[in-house]
């Protein structure tokens, strides 16, 4: 694995580094000359979150800094010191326990981020010295980058087509085996719902699938989706809620890095991932408000508002999915603004058809500070989504619950004898934050990870 930003394995000119919590800087300073002491009190430094300060040596350069923290287990907590400090190395000055350098490394990292494709970063990040880049949090750290990455990408070099060569390029990597239906192919094959959503656009419509792992293993299906942009179609979004909508491929992206950290790890799992890739556009062939949708399961699909999108192509997917008999099927979908509403920016809204397995992944958000709400999939509000000509509705008039409808409607796409979760993602930071740039951002990935490797007895 190469060196991400801001990290270092050579221990060439580091300077110490101290992690100081409020409640431990008193210790960590009584040890101190009393000229250190004069000089935090000089500086106002009393171990805050966020807070840096570097304590001078006697000739006049650099002795050593101290970075406040939080959480010790958040990894956000660490997310302020790649930029805020001087962009030299820096090595840990006291052991830490395993699990709070693990989050350490990996806010360092997650700290150390710019999309950098089309200009430089006004400077570099300053440097963590550590041993070696094979552990599980450089694997997480890997994968939250991959999902940046992809949502920061625009539409122009990163459509179904450059969706598609990822996941090639992964499955070549780890020898998986990958099948893309595209197209007319989509018809022909049964995926009219990918199909109907994605025809307008001059790059076609498809249906990526990977699959890897021992046919011994516990089977994980994984689903994204992928609406490389989000026009509204002839629902047309105004220009405010279009700007964004390159990142509307933000549940594709959660999916592939997770299928990615699942196979860079070795967990004895079977996993499909499936990816509907698709451009909403506006053109002679765009589908139409009113028309009814086909679908792979055989329900028919009145369209309400072509700008509900997401779940027309995931009810397909989901019912690929299905047909492969997982033992856990996920999804991750940029489905709805009204989760956003309800939730924020911050917070996935899930939902489950399992108790057990909701708890788990709320559990694991929880453990690793990787935050996630629970939604009810409240199945009585379907009449939202009755149709006069078809067997369901991709929406209504009512703004009532706009969340948990989608998720509904996913459901019925979904048979309870399937052990299924959907997460809603917002997948973006709406502004710059330590540790969280502006852009693209990872949620719930690193919970859905511990989820598998539950899910695989490691």
């Amino acid at each position: 694995m190469s060196l991400p930003p801001g990290f270092t394995t050579s221990a060439t000119e580091a300077l110490p580094l101290h992690v100081v919590t409020r409640d431990t800087l008193p210790a960590w300073r009584a040890a101190q000359p009393a000229a250190t002491g004069a000089w935090l009190d000089a500086q106002g430094f009393d171990g805050a979150p966020l807070s840096i300060i570097t304590l001078p040596a006697a000739e006049g350069g650099i002795a050593a800094a101290l970075i406040g923290v939080g959480d010790v287990l958040d990894p956000s907590s660490y997310g302020h010191a790649p930029f805020g400090l001087p962009a030299r190395a820096w090595t840990i000055a006291t052991e830490l326990p395993a699990d709070v350098m693990a989050a350490l490394q990996l806010g360092w990292g997650l700290g150390s981020y710019r999309f950098d494709r089309y200009r430089k970063p006004l400077r570099v990040p300053a440097q963590l010295l550590v041993k070696d880049l094979e552990g599980e949090a450089f694997a997480q750290l890997a994968a939250c980058l991959r999902v940046r990455d992809l949502v920061n990408t625009p539409t122009e070099h990163m459509g179904p087509d450059q969706l598609e060569q990822t996941v090639r390029e992964i499955a070549e990597r780890f020898g998986a085996r990958i099948e893309v239906v595209s197209g007319e192919d989509l018809l022909t094959r049964n995926f009219p719902a990918i199909h109907a959503v994605g025809r307008a656009s001059h790059r076609a419509p498809r249906l990526i699938a990977l699959r890897w792992g021992d046919e011994a293993h516990p089977h994980v299906a994984i689903v994204g989706k992928g609406v490389c942009f989000d026009t509204g179609g002839l629902d047309l979004k105004p220009a405010d809620g279009m700007r964004n909508m390159k990142k509307d491929m933000g549940g594709a992206a959660h999916a592939i890095a997770l299928a990615e950290l699942v196979m860079s790890r070795g967990l004895p799992l079977r996993i499909t991932l499936l990816v509907p890739a698709v451009e909403n556009a506006v053109g002679p062939d765009a589908f139409r408000p009113g028309e009814v949708v086909a679908t792979r399961a055989g329900l028919s699909v009145e369209i309400d508002n072509t700008d509900a999108e997401g779940r027309v192509i995931l009810c397909d997917a989901l019912t690929y999915a299905v047909e492969q008999k997982p033992a856990l099927l996920l999804d991750f979908a940029t489905l709805t603004g009204a989760a956003r509403i309800a939730l924020g920016p911050d917070l996935p809204a899930l939902y489950s058809n399992d108790d057990a397995l909701a708890q788990q992944w709320l559990d694991a958000g929880v453990q690793l500070r990787d935050p996630l709400w629970r939604m009810p999939l409240w199945r009585p509000y379907v009449r939202y989504l009755v149709s006069n000509v078809a067997d369901i509705a991709n929406g209504g008039p009512s703004k009532m619950a706009g969340s948990i409808t989608a998720a509904v409607y996913l459901d019925r796409f979904v048979p309870p004898t399937q052990k299924w979760a959907h997460l809603d993602v917002y997948s973006w930071n709406d502004m710059d934050r330590p540790g969280r740039p502006a852009g693209g951002e990872a949620q719930g990935l690193r919970g859905a990870y511990a989820l598998l490797k539950r899910h695989a007895g490691v």
